[in-house]
């Protein structure tokens, strides 16, 4: 592993973030950096307020016969106040995830989720009136491509909704259903969950951890310690079960009767392929050759028992290192290790990832009440994007940072479009964070020369990459029945059922199932907050796995069409951008070819026992 060089001793240290550049801190708050300043908060909603009373004002000027440069100052306006309504909103979300027990951050997170319904509702009058023209008025308005290419891809996205919108009156009071019912339900959930603690005997001392903390436990070299790690876990849960099922029946419920129902999607993942502007066809594809895939991995749990000297694998052994290895890994030199393997790649690219650092928008410390897990979070294009993470000094966090990194570098690199077109579509999110992860897999095992070392890395990418692809999209599989059987009345018992038949079908024969994994769903946030949402991982793991292989083939020839690819974000529909680099993601043969290389990697891996 990399040593930072002397100059750089120091230079990252664990830490919180801060949220300055949304709102200004409270001078009187004794220290905590998170609190706002309350006159910045108050000043901030009079001037979103006077700005949505003047928007309000166009509602009568919106005609087919108005100019289309009428109706781009019109999506100017709406900008601007749909950014200031973001500062306030993500202020609220990321104050609450650095502290989930904290009062006063989730009474001005609820207070912000109320003021912004009430203030999106004022404004909904604008893209209902869009959706809602003739096709022919609708192209005649369209802004000239040359001169608003974003703004000209956001209206033409809108469109997509058209057949799904309600009447202003229903859309509204969904919003403020949603605010006050589900939304709110979710974010019990999450306070529910966040505020567990677990059990675990640590060389000879009972200690009280939170979910992050026990899980870094799973990928000890010591079987007893998984087996321990993982029994904490699913025991607490097991209890929490009857509650957190409850929750997820409603989420389900809702979700069907909002948009199944009401909105008439026909089934409940159609609603996220359309906001995901995937196909179902490609959706579909991805799914079923992934449950054809199954037997690949099994095997793969096979060879791995055999190297660990098991007879078969336990679910609790599936993410055991190889090596025996308890190398920890310091933060700073976690950091220095992932900046300086972006350098290798690309200057810019590196250069991009150190502002996150350079402006302090990452909070990596472990401390209870904070939401467990990563993610990263790009606010507008203005502001560098704000990475959470909850590092134990494991290796496996190494990848971590370089994945939520990976995710701030492609928000940044498209930081020039408009707010309304920065964000990629769900699936091609993950072009960035899975390629950087892959990057430096690749770099450590260009520097290792310790064969057994080599092997550790190559098995840990392996791993990696069933956690990101065959697991997430099992993931989606669950839901999908889960979301029939709950409105054919299923009971909690019967979606354990259902879910311990999804692991079996995953694994076969090749890994043992100790039966308290049946209550493993219930501690799966993203199925709560964004049904559906998993795929994304898989989808965009196999098209990073088809992307890096090219790169190892064509080297720096490859490097401009992919950072432009990063580069568009959402200013171009996910199939255009795929169809530009040859890809037909309805295609099984393209999937396939991901899995193909999945397969090599095993294939070296054997080889490397075998030698």
């Amino acid at each position: 592993m990399a040593v930072r060089s002397q100059e750089n001793q120091a230079t990252h240290q664990l830490s919180g973030w801060d949220l300055s550049a949304l709102l200004p801190a409270d001078p009187d708050s004794n220290g905590s950096g998170s609190t706002p300043s309350p006159a910045a908060v108050e000043e901030s909603l009079a001037q979103v307020e006077e700005d949505i009373a003047a928007f309000e004002a166009l509602r009568d000027h919106l005609s087919p016969q108005m100019e289309p440069h009428a109706l781009v100052s019109a999506l100017q306006r709406y900008e601007n106040i749909t950014a200031q309504l973001y500062r306030l909103g993500a202020y609220g979300s990321l104050w609450f995830s650095a502290d989930t027990l904290a009062p006063d951050a989730l009474t001005f997170s609820n207070r912000m989720q109320q003021v912004l319904t009430e203030m999106q509702n004022r404004m909904l009058f604008f893209s209902l009136w869009w959706k809602g023209l003739d096709d022919e008025d609708a192209e005649a308005l369209l802004p000239d491509p040359a001169n608003h290419p974003d703004f000209r891809h956001y209206l033409q996205e809108l469109r997509l909704f058209k057949p799904y919108m309600l009447e202003e009156d229903s859309e509204q009071i969904i919003n403020v259903k949603d605010t006050n019912g589900i939304d709110a339900l979710i974010t019990i959930y999450t306070m529910l969950t966040n505020r567990l603690e677990f059990e675990l005997e640590v060389d000879g001392e009972v200690k009280r951890m939170t979910r992050g903390e026990a899980m870094a436990y799973v990928y000890s070299s010591d079987p007893d310690m998984r087996a321990a790690a993982y029994r904490s876990i699913h025991s607490v849960y097991k209890e929490e079960a009857p509650i957190l099922a409850q929750i997820y029946i409603n989420r389900v419920r809702d979700w069907h009767n909002e948009n199944v129902t009401l909105r008439s999607f026909d089934s409940p993942i159609a609603v996220r392929n359309l906001t995901n502007d995937v196909p179902l066809e490609a959706v579909d594809a991805l799914l079923e050759v992934a449950r054809r895939n199954a037997p690949l991995f099994q095997r793969y749990f096979e060879l791995k028992a055999n190297w660990l000297g098991m007879e078969k694998l336990r679910r609790y052994d599936i993410y055991a290192p190889l090596a025996g290895s308890s190398r920890e890994v310091p933060y700073e030199d976690a950091v220095e290790l992932v900046l300086d393997t972006f350098k290798r790649f690309d200057l810019d690219f590196a250069a991009k990832a150190q502002r996150v650092f350079d402006d302090n928008h990452i909070d990596s410390e472990v401390r209870k009440g904070k939401r467990s897990g990563a993610f990263c979070a790009t606010v507008l294009p203005s502001i560098t994007p704000y990475v959470l993470l909850n590092y134990t000094n494991k290796v496996r966090d190494v990848a971590t940072i370089a994945h939520e990194l990976g995710h701030a570098v492609h928000s940044m690199m498209a930081e020039h479009h408009s707010l309304l077109t920065q964000h990629s579509s769900l699936p091609l999110a993950e072009t960035a964070s899975v390629f950087a992860e892959m990057v430096m897999n690749d770099q450590l095992l260009a520097e290792e020369k310790d064969p057994l070392v080599r092997r550790e890395i190559l098995a840990a990418s392996v791993d990696d990459i069933y956690a990101t692809v065959m697991r997430q999209a099992f993931f989606v599989i669950f839901e999908k029945e889960a979301h029939d059987a709950i409105l054919r009345n299923a009971s909690p018992q019967e979606l354990d059922r259902i879910y311990l038949e999804n692991l079996q079908e995953q694994f076969g024969d090749s890994v043992e199932l100790p039966d308290e994994f049946q209550y493993e769903w219930v501690s799966i946030p993203h199925i709560y907050h964004t049904p559906f949402y998993c795929y994304a991982y898989s989808f965009g793991q196999l098209l990073v796995l088809s992307l890096y292989r090219r790169y190892q083939q064509e080297g720096n020839a490859f490097k401009p069409g992919y950072l432009n690819m990063l580069a568009t974000g959402g200013s171009a529909r996910p199939q255009q951008i795929l169809e530009s680099a040859g890809i037909d993601m309805t295609d099984s043969n393209f999937w396939q070819a991901g899995f193909d290389v999945i397969r090599d990697m095993i294939d070296e891996l054997e080889a490397m026992t075998l030698s």
